[in-house]
């Protein structure tokens, strides 16, 4: 018997289906179609580490069993390959970013093909490859014609050190994350695309799509469809109207002040004389902060007075006019009704400031608020005027209809979400593919000149204005208009890394046509995508996005679909752990990026031989925990055990290439899927890969011996069609942890046995060989069974055979018998009594009753003991 190899047996078995081309899907391929797709990767130079195998590792173990099942699998690869780190880190050293990102695709691609992903390169594709962003270019072209893309001039992060505009992710806690300087707001012309035009279809659309309900909740808050109604109030002195919007118009008796955004146009018309010089600062200081940072709940409340009043409509009250800095432009109309007995923020804001709090909702129940707290649910009215005595429900319609018959309001939808700013003052982007000319306007640059080229240039540094690298090389910059042959400019602004990743499971359609975005039969045949699998960290924006785009597509009659993602599946996250020490005598922390032999009770340090026993305490935290070990003589050595977010900041990155080195891709998989249900966070140990990396060579052993005496019996029969049920409906469900334990306990049997069987040994061999590809091919090839395992078809179970032995278990209540039911032999008494109590008779047993024992005889009887 040879011993396994795993390097030698899957360089073979990688270089058979490269060579084959095993995993081309093809388009003239009638059978059911399966369309498998990953969140495409952005090629860093970090390259991958074993968190980012995790979702590359689930959907390719479903492209194998897909395939196996029949379906002609699309299970595509491609790069997101423009943004912002590649032209950060061509500043910083002077190489352009088409270099280092060709180098990091190279890399990453070898990471990839090294673990066996059974991925169809003949599809690849890259955002950056003028071929695929000229569709990108062209989609632009499309909005902008049907007047989905306009031009404005708005606020954006900008820092004076770096000279640049910013994107959101770049600010952190107000300060540029390159840099550390304070970021300021600066007005700047940006292209923005109306993506509120499809608010209401974005919510409508998410209702008939199989996606886990946290993710379409986090679409619908982002959204934020709110019904209401428009308000205007009348500024005293000015005769300017201010229209507010609100969701709650049954409670404008209790308004008692008004609050505009600090950049609202009116604020300096408004202001009077001597309160001038305290707006204009506030002004100023509140450019200076993020959004985030303004609306951050937990802030201190701040703002002005302007000496302006306001005329509340129902009741003719003048109430001051403020500006506060939680209240945003870019939100609703940049300004609000103050509600403060009604709303927490208000709240706040009217006690710090010592502004009227008035009542005007009485909660219906005898619900008792804590002190210092808003009530803002429904109720009935009170200090309402004629509303007063009236339902929340019924007020609503009735002031807002009164509202609108004095033209004074109307009933409104409105939403939460934003028009799209779609443009970066970045070089290294898409170019947008217009042209501005004195005497037309913005001309779209004509279908057939596409793609725009991005100019190849050996400066990109930001220009210091806040406008785009481009716009400062003259060479390119200066055209001529498509539309009169007149001198133009180019758009100087590049598109947003976004913009790549809309679209990019469509060009995997037809990723070489030349003459159209996509073919139209290629889109109807595998569209949809039947499964997405990808990180939570694109939740909300990239997934809105590209819903946005394919539904203009749609209309556009570009796809015939109206949503692309099916089904979609958030990989949870690997975990690594970060390593602090501390020293009891001088209070210095020491960091080390490795700790030999984790155990529940023990570490050793690294270059130590000596054990230190470990004392562990799990932190209340959701998202980390802390585990602190300490020396167990004089307790002034302390190891901080934090598991957190793989990153190379914090030495944790676990390097897949090592450890496909030292164990195999195989071993590597298998454990990716086993350390937890795929959408849950789990701490890597590379301590824990060593059960796995028993069991394949433990599958290796005995099919290896065997090999040449398989007998032809039937072999574990009833095992083996419970087997395959169990490990099908796994798969379909993505539990690949239960899965692999299933298998496990298959080949645990498969020991036991005297003889083996063929069929026995092929099932098992087939059922891993989505997890583990390369050494099921080298066993089945070594077995004899017929030409290639990826060529076979799954095996299929008996429903009756895969049915689990049953008894029936006695349900008694005091020693009486009060119900049976079917339970499977073996039942752990924690599930068998669980079963009992959900019996309907012995519930009526049960009630006012209280069970002071429980008694379970294994496969035979439970019986509760009650007074």
């Amino acid at each position: 018997m040879e011993k396994y190899e795993p390097g030698v047996v899957e360089e073979k078995w990688q270089k058979i289906w490269q060579e084959n081309k095993a995993f081309s899907c093809k388009d003239s391929d009638q059978r059911p179609k399966y369309y498998v797709l990953d969140m495409y990767p952005y090629p860093s130079g970090q390259g991958l580490h074993v968190g980012h195998l995790e979702g590359y590792t689930a959907t390719d173990i479903v492209a194998r069993y897909k395939r196996l099942m029949g379906y002609n699998v699309i299970h595509p690869m491609g790069w997101d390959a423009f943004g912002l780190p590649a032209e950060n880190y061509a500043i910083k050293t002077g190489i352009h970013p088409s270099t280092t990102t060709q180098k990091n695709i190279d890399n990453i691609k070898r990471q990839i093909q090294s673990v066996g992903f059974s991925y169809d390169w003949d599809r690849e594709i890259d955002t950056t490859d003028p071929d695929y962003y000229r569709w990108t270019q062209w989609i632009f072209l499309q909005l902008f014609k049907k007047g989905l893309a306009y031009e404005d001039t708005v606020p954006i992060n900008f820092c004076p050190s770096c000279k640049t505009g910013l994107a959101n992710e770049e600010v952190k806690g107000g300060l540029c994350e390159r840099c550390g300087s304070t970021v300021n707001r600066k007005n700047l012309r940006q292209w923005i695309l109306k993506i509120t035009e499809y608010a209401e279809r974005l919510l409508a659309g998410l209702e008939a799509l199989d996606w886990p309900e946290g993710i379409k909740n986090l679409q619908k808050n982002w959204i934020g469809r709110s019904e209401g109604a428009d308000v205007n109030f009348t500024l005293k002195g000015v005769e300017k109207i201010v229209e507010i919007f609100t969701t709650r118009p049954d409670t404008l008796f209790g308004a008692t002040y008004m609050v505009l955004a600090p950049e609202h146009p009116l604020v300096e018309e408004i202001t009077t004389a001597d309160r001038k010089n305290k707006v204009m600062a506030y002004v100023e200081e509140a450019a200076k902060k993020s959004d985030l940072l303004r609306t951050e709940l937990q802030k201190d409340k701040t703002g002005v007075f302007t000496g302006c009043y306001a005329i509340n409509p129902v009741n003719g009250q003048e109430i001051p006019v403020w500006i506060a800095d939680y209240v945003l432009m870019s939100y609703g109309t940049g300004a609000i009704m103050a509600v403060p007995s009604h709303d927490q923020r208000d709240y706040e804001f009217a006690t710090k400031f010592q502004l009227p709090i008035i009542q005007v909702i009485e909660p219906s129940s005898e619900e008792e608020l804590p002190a210092g707290c808003a009530f803002a649910g429904d109720g009935k009215a009170v200090n309402s005027g004629k509303y007063t005595g009236m339902e929340t429900g019924a007020m609503k319609k009735a002031i807002t209809t009164d509202l609108a018959a004095r033209g004074e309001g109307k009933a409104r939808v409105r939403y939460k979400l934003r028009d799209w700013i779609f443009s970066r003052q970045r070089y290294w982007g898409e170019p947008i593919p217009l042209v501005h000319c004195e005497k037309c306007g913005v001309v779209p640059v004509p279908e057939e000149q596409l793609p725009l080229l991005l100019p190849n240039v050996d400066r990109y540094e930001p220009t210091g204005t806040g406008e785009s690298p481009l716009a400062a090389i003259e060479e390119w910059i200066n055209t001529t208009c498509p539309n009169c042959g007149g001198p133009g400019q180019r758009e100087s602004n590049t598109m947003p890394q976004w913009a790549g990743s809309c679209w990019y499971y469509l060009r995997y359609l037809d990723p070489k046509n030349g003459d159209k975005l996509v073919n139209p039969e290629k889109e109807k045949r595998f569209l949809p995508v039947d499964l997405y699998i990808g990180g939570a960290e694109h939740a909300v924006l990239h997934l809105l996005y590209a819903r946005f785009w394919h539904m203009f597509l749609y209309d556009h009659g570009v796809v015939s679909w109206p949503e692309p993602f099916q089904k979609l599946r958030n990989q949870g996250m690997i975990l690594g752990y970060s390593y602090r020490f501390f020293s009891g005598e001088d209070g210095k922390i020491y960091s080390f990026n490795q700790v030999e032999e984790i155990e529940r009770d023990k570490f050793v340090l690294s270059g130590s031989q000596t054990p230190l026993k470990a004392e562990y305490i799990s932190s209340d935290q959701v998202d980390w925990q802390v585990e602190k070990a300490f020396h167990p003589d004089d307790g002034k050595l302390e190891l901080e055990i934090l598991t957190d977010k793989m990153s190379k900041s914090r030495g944790n990155v676990i390097n897949p290439d090592d450890l496909v080195e030292r164990y195999g891709a195989d071993v590597v998989r298998l454990y990716e899927m086993f350390l937890g249900p795929l959408e849950s966070s789990c701490p890597w140990n590379t301590k824990g890969i060593e059960g796995v990396n028993r069991f394949l060579h433990r599958a290796w052993r005995l099919i290896e011996s065997n090999r040449e005496n398989l007998i032809d019996g039937d072999g574990l029969v009833r095992l083996r069609h419970q087997t395959i049920k169990g490990v099908s409906q796994d798969l379909e469900n993505l539990h690949f942890n239960v899965a692999i334990s299933k298998l496990m306990v298959y080949l645990g049997k498969m020991v036991e046995v005297k003889h083996l069987s063929k069929t026995d040994a092929s099932t098992f061999l087939l059922l891993l060989n989505p997890f583990a590809p390369h050494i099921c091919e080298e066993l089945w090839q070594r077995a004899g069974f017929p030409e290639r395992l990826y060529t076979q078809k799954w095996p299929q179970y008996d429903e009756q055979l895969a049915k689990e032995d049953t008894f029936t278990l006695a349900v008694q209540v005091n020693g009486k018998l009060r119900g049976t039911v079917d339970a499977v032999l073996g039942i752990q008494k924690e599930d068998a009594f669980k079963l009992a109590f959900q019996q309907e008779r012995v519930q009526k047993h049960l009630q006012g009753k209280k069970v002071i024992k429980e008694i379970y005889v294994p496969n035979r009887l439970v019986n509760l003991v009650v007074k």
